[in-house]
């Protein structure tokens, strides 16, 4: 059997995300944001075939994914014998998938770990707190912008969306977005979710505001029912702890029922995975880099 992919479309939402909440072991790289949003700088396509759905992005160069769906219920020698008699690579495995391939093939599939797409998990009540010495200097900043500004916090909807981009603008000109392929594919993402809200059920948002003005913002959605993904943050840097304040408040003011925060991966960048490992994870999850041997 051949898959027939064709290009990732707003309409699949529904059915994909039926899939992707009976995945075991769920990561944010899966979820329906964060693959729409990203679908025009990575050319997502997908094909359906023994009840998964098989995602493949096409730029830079095609590389395939890790099927979408319960992967506990398939017959993985038939399905990988039928898809790819001659092997396959799959890229961003979640451990829990490498895990059932490393059991039922054992050397016929070799996996490489991906330390670089690992996503850093924190406990939202660490998070909110900062309690202790390992939360001294991200308390002392968010304690400064408390005390230095007139700020408030607000949840945020549909009728924001203008208000966001429009920080989201000012803060791609102090970074010049336009010069940098990766800060000017990422404003394309955030752009690409949020003027497709409607189309996005279950997106959590929210803002800090000085006075009237929005100095930062944060835009996530749940990913299980105790763990909540951030997939975009930003602050205007002129407020000093503007980036430990929206943290702090968005998890205490919007994901109060939330045990996890995921703040996805470092991408291989020491200044990223500096960053996000001073904020003391809890646990990672882990992906791989899977060969089938065929």
């Amino acid at each position: 059997m051949t898959l027939d992919f064709s290009p990732l479309a707003i309409e699949q939402r529904d059915d994909y995300t039926a899939l992707y909440e009976r995945c075991s072991d769920k990561t944010s790289d899966y979820t329906f944001v964060n693959i729409w949003a990203w679908s025009d700088e990575r050319q997502y396509e997908t094909a359906s075939a023994h009840g998964l759905v098989w995602p493949r992005v096409t730029n830079p160069a095609p590389a395939l994914w890790a099927p979408v769906g319960d992967w506990q219920a398939a017959d993985w020698e038939a399905v990988l014998t039928d898809l790819f008699p001659g092997g396959a690579a799959f890229e961003r495995v979640p451990e829990g998938l490498a895990n059932i391939w490393s059991d039922r093939f054992g050397d016929r599939m070799v996996l490489e770990d991906a330390r670089s797409e690992w996503e850093y998990i924190y406990s939202v009540e660490e998070l909110v707190t900062l309690r202790g010495n390992r939360f001294h200097k991200k308390k002392n900043l968010w304690s400064q912008f408390r005390r230095s500004y007139d700020w408030t916090y607000r949840n945020l909807g549909r009728d924001d969306v203008d208000d966001i981009l429009e920080m989201q603008q000012l803060w791609c000109e102090w970074k010049n977005c336009d010069d940098i392929p990766g800060l000017r594919a990422e404003n394309h993402a955030i752009a690409r979710v949020l003027k497709n809200w409607d189309h996005l059920p279950g997106l959590i948002c929210g803002a800090l505001y000085v006075k009237d003005y929005m100095v930062a913002y944060a835009v996530g959605e749940p990913m299980t029912e105790d763990m909540v993904v951030v997939h975009f943050e930003k602050g205007l840097a002129e407020y000093k702890g503007v980036y430990q304040a929206i943290n702090q408040a968005f998890l205490e003011n919007s994901c109060p029922n939330f045990v996890y925060a995921n703040r996805e991966q470092d991408m291989g960048q020491e200044g990223v995975r500096q960053a996000k490992e001073s904020y003391n994870p809890v646990s990672f999850l882990k992906k791989y880099r899977a060969v089938w041997k065929g």
